[in-house]
């Protein structure tokens, strides 16, 4: 049991309110320097660089960028515009756009975060002018940003490919069906709770073709990124890490030269942005790294697999299992903290059983997103109810339902494994 202790201290400091990074490296380190004496520390100070010695962990900056680089140059605006045209005239109108903005946004973002905070000082505002209550609308700006890191480039996506050693473009597109079957649920929901309590929709009546054409003219250049990301690297023209520079990239000259609300001075502020959300990031990844190297020595991971096999050697309840797991988990400690934390310890019980990494990939990552807006420390949560000044209670009780929802298209994906490798069988 003595080799379980860092795992107990590391969720004492969870509890605490400590940050993740330093959890992970203060857990590991109480190995290291009291419980086995074996290792030299400056063997492990050497993990601590040698964690991110890795090419491909350039294309994280790339794609918080290109986040950032995307909130200045106006496609959020050109997207909410589109969206609007297309299904602004639904019940539940301005919901429903909350939604469809999160879908395409996810395609050039790929932060939950960000898009929850994004979405909520420039959609909620008038969706409580037009009689939309705050709650609900923080609601569902926190349940549909979870679509935002399922559709390429989510980093979250590139993380799990990296701990799982899996092809990154496969992940990539595995993410869409998936994410579009959120996207419809949330929906389905939406309108079901807008028509019982008379919200109405954005616009009288639907926009002509005309307008809709001209509406999508105009998010066309913001559209296209994601596609030709996809493009670019299934025919080998650039690596995921170049697609997150070639990102970065475009973004940039559609904001400059194509909505021309993207500025030179903006770009201290966009640098500022991407380095702190790197920083964030990439502390993360090393904490998690020096941690896994403590596990890989006591054989955690081995020994956890082995106790998942012996309980069932059958897929379907061992991914069960694993839901429950993760669902929890994920209710106490941030996604993608979680996700680096138990890919490594859940992956040989996964492979054993004969699961598909891709499928166990899409599985995962859902699972911790769906963490992400429910108490005590979903992430989103707390963006959208600090922004918009929203009782937790408040927030849970219109929350509920659009959860159910999310987890109905969890089973979907856990039970029928075809849904998520349909695209990567069909294009790979």
């Amino acid at each position: 049991m003595e080799s379980y202790i860092p795992i107990f201290i590391l969720f004492v400091l969870f509890f605490l309110n400590i940050p993740i990074a330093f959890s992970l490296i203060a857990a590991a380190m109480s190995y290291f320097l009291f419980l086995n004496n074996s290792i030299p520390v400056t063997l492990v100070m050497q993990k601590f660089t040698s964690s991110v010695e890795s090419f491909p962990l350039l294309a994280i900056p790339f794609f918080i960028m290109v986040g950032s680089v995307m909130n200045y140059s106006g496609i959020s605006r050109s997207l909410l515009s589109f969206a609007d045209s297309l299904i602004g005239h639904k019940t539940g109108g301005l919901a429903q756009v909350n939604v469809a903005l999160s879908t395409f946004m996810g395609g050039i973002s790929g932060s939950a975060n960000a898009d929850a905070a994004m979405q909520s000082k420039i959609l909620v505002p008038e969706m409580t002018q037009r009689g939309y209550g705050k709650a609900f609308s923080a609601a569902v700006t926190a349940a549909s940003s979870i679509i935002s890191p399922i559709i390429p480039p989510g980093i979250n996506l590139i993380i799990f490919s990296l701990l799982a050693s899996v092809s990154v473009h496969k992940m990539f597109i595995a993410g869409y069906i998936p994410a579009l079957m959120m996207a419809v649920a949330l929906m389905v929901v939406i309108a079901i709770i807008s028509k019982r309590r008379g919200y109405k929709p954005s616009r009288e009546k639907p926009a002509s073709a005309g307008e809709r054409f001209q509406h999508f003219l105009k998010a066309t250049p913001a559209l296209l990124i994601p596609f030709g990301i996809i493009l670019g690297m299934r025919f080998g023209l650039f690596t995921p890490t170049e697609a997150g520079a070639i990102a970065v990239l475009l973004c940039t000259v559609v904001g400059l030269f194509i909505y021309k609300e993207l500025k030179i001075s903006h770009f201290p502020a966009i640098l500022k942005e991407t380095i702190q959300g790197t920083g964030s990031v990439i502390f993360i990844i090393i904490g998690a790294m020096v941690f896994g190297y403590y596990m890989t020595l006591e054989q955690i991971p081995q020994n956890i697999a082995s106790a998942l096999i012996e309980l069932t050697d059958n897929k379907l309840v061992l991914l069960l299992l694993i839901n429950v797991l993760l669902l929890v988990i994920g209710m106490f400690i941030e996604g993608g903290a979680a996700m680096i934390i138990l890919t490594p310890l859940l992956l040989p019980a996964v492979l054993n059983a004969g699961i598909d990494p891709v499928h166990f990939g899409i599985v995962v990552i859902v699972n911790i997103m769906i963490g992400g807006v429910t108490p005590p420390f979903g992430s989103m949560m707390f963006t959208v109810c600090s922004i918009l000044k929203v009782r937790l209670t408040d927030f849970m009780k219109e929350v509920y339902p659009l959860l159910l929802a999310l987890l109905a298209v969890l089973m979907i994906l856990t039970f029928f494994e075809d849904v998520a490798l349909f695209l990567p069988n069909l294009l790979t």
